[in-house]
């Protein structure tokens, strides 16, 4: 069942549980696109959203 959804959340658990890929946006810019375990691992979407 393939179907692209719109989804803006800030819950990672959530987000992580739903979706296999996502797309990480800092203020429009993209960090990271690819699988939801790598994006959420990426040193510049840390560095946005928990600091360094």
């Amino acid at each position: 069942f393939d179907m692209t959804i719109l989804l803006i959340e800030h819950d990672m658990k959530f987000v992580s549980g739903l979706c296999d890929e996502i797309t990480v946006l800092n203020f429009g810019t993209v960090l990271a696109q690819g699988k939801t375990e790598d994006a959420l691992s990426d040193p510049e979407v840390i560095k946005a959203y928990i600091g360094e």
